[in-house]
């Protein structure tokens, strides 16, 4: 890492170790604890909830610390996981040091470590869902040589009573994109949680107020969105799980609710998670050709993600609510299709910066003197269907399975001439184009027949388990929401109490 970037990385401990996170060791840890005054460590982990958990350490002395450090800790597995039973349930957590963060909501010093679970034996935990993903990951790389950058769209509501805000300056309902102060009331918590991630190692891309605000009898909600940058998966999926925690956290100082529930109401604007891959090789993009067109190679994973798409909805979009945001003309995806910059597609393949778009900077700044770059490493592809219910890291690792999938596939690219669209696939006129696509589920129930389908793809290279996936299978059938919508249609009163039971997911 080049001295400026250490200089103005807002990590606290990049900047005092003067190292990458990814470099840091238990020396390192241990040195800015003596040296900043840190007299607690927390360590954190995901349950079978998706929330992020806490163990709490009063450091005692050094050899405590180094022994903390060393060796993690023991916790009980069936009060996380409901797939644990009691006679066999102790786990071990142990911290990645890399993840390592200072605490800004505590009020004693304390620092923060990621941690993996591991078994009695010492082996990373087989049913962990980080675990699932790294291997994902291993696998690709060691059969395509292909690696896997993704990051995450974070959309949320923020949810007050109507007597918190100024309602002098109200903004225009379901067109809230974009919007500033005053017309926007929850900028500034937006930027406060913006740099309490960056501070604690998230690569933070922008933020910005979303589509969705509206009022009902007593509350206000305002949709929002945090962006982060494309990064190794791993990275990808540990930060995002910090900042929806920091998000929260800040939530609450505010006095305020965030949500991250798919569904809010009917007929507003729902929240994603849409998630942009990136195919890297040598520490290079693959993702884009010497002229900045998407690759063969990329085409060949889009296809792979789009043929396993109907079952990752069963990691991607895990309750009854996400299949009422699942639903046509609200920009959020139905049928299995690419494209071009095409918010009606599954994937899409946003803009570039590819051909000329470097001179846009002279267009806009007459002075600009400096040679043009090539910015074609920028590109990602997104898919679009995922939303706040998702098992981030079985979501990446699935999407990472796709991936290799489709790279192994022998008719990927005739595949990828068939699925593309360059149509808004909802208007009349396209409606023959439509019906050649196949439909994303529409319930939980379907998204678990579609996991049941594919289940040997998911399996292959022993990625995932089938006792995992078999769970997971179980566990969206026993919902019974099959066509819940239609079911649902016209009874708001019945469609906000799901809601409301849902609206702390993930």
């Amino acid at each position: 890492m080049k001295p400026s970037s250490i200089e103005m990385n807002p990590n606290k401990l990049v900047q005092y170790l003067n190292k990458p996170a990814i470099e840091f060791t238990k020396e390192d840890i241990m040195r800015f604890v003596r040296d900043n005054g840190i007299k607690m460590l927390n360590f954190r982990y995901i349950g079978g909830d998706g929330r992020l958990k806490a163990l709490n350490f009063i450091i005692r002395n050094e050899e405590h610390l180094d022994t903390v450090l060393s060796t993690g800790e023991r916790v009980d597995g069936s009060s996380l996981f409901k797939y644990i039973e009691a006679d066999s349930s102790d786990l071990y957590v142990v911290p990645r040091y890399r993840t390592a963060f200072v605490n800004p909501f505590e009020e004693i010093p304390t620092l923060d470590l990621l941690c993996s679970y591991f078994d009695k034996d010492g082996n990373p935990l087989a049913s962990s869902a980080e675990n699932i993903m790294k291997k994902a990951h291993d696998v690709l790389k060691e059969k395509t040589g292909y690696e896997f950058n993704a990051m995450a769209e974070l959309e949320y509501y923020i949810i007050c009573d109507k007597d918190q805000i100024d309602t002098e300056f109200p903004a225009i309902d379901q067109r809230g994109y974009h919007e500033s102060g005053p017309f926007t009331k929850f900028e500034q918590l937006r930027k406060d949680t913006m740099l309490a991630i960056a501070e604690a190692g998230g690569l933070i891309k922008y933020g910005h107020s979303e589509v969705g605000n509206f009022t009902d009898d007593n509350y206000y909600y305002e949709q929002n969105e945090i962006e982060f940058e494309a990064t190794n998966i791993e990275d990808a999926a540990d930060r995002l799980l910090i900042g929806k925690w920091m998000l929260r956290m800040i939530a609450a100082q505010y006095g305020v609710t965030v949500s991250y529930a798919p569904k809010i109401t009917v007929g507003k604007a729902g929240s994603g998670l849409h998630i942009h891959m990136r195919l890297m090789k040598d520490g290079k993009t693959a993702t884009v050709d010497n002229a900045g067109n998407l690759s063969d190679s990329a085409k060949k994973a889009i296809v792979g993600c789009l043929d396993v798409a109907s079952a990752i909805t069963a990691f991607g979009n895990t309750i009854p609510t996400s299949y009422l945001r699942l639903v046509p003309h609200q920009e959020a995806p139905t049928n299995i299709c690419w494209g071009d910059r095409n918010r009606s597609a599954l994937i899409r393949v946003p803009l570039g910066w590819s051909g000329d778009a470097s001179k846009m900077i002279t267009i806009a700044n007459p002075n600009y003197s400096e040679e043009l770059k090539n910015y074609y490493g920028k590109q990602t592809y997104e898919f679009r269907a995922a939303d706040g219910s998702a098992d981030i890291y079985l979501l990446l690792a699935g999407l990472c399975v796709g991936t290799r999938h489709g790279l192994e596939m022998d008719n990927a690219l005739d595949l990828s001439k068939k699925l593309y669209i360059n149509v808004n696939i909802f208007k009349d006129e396209h409606k023959d184009r439509l019906a050649e696509l196949e439909h994303l589920p529409a319930s939980c129930y379907e998204s678990a027949q579609a996991l049941k389908d594919k289940k040997e793809i998911f399996m292959q290279y022993d990625v995932f388990t089938e006792g995992m996936l078999d769970g997971i299978i179980s566990k969206l059938e026993a919902y019974n929401d099959y066509q819940l919508s239609e079911r649902l249609y016209g009874k708001n009163e019945e469609i906000r109490k799901l809601v409301d039971e849902y609206i702390h997911i993930g």
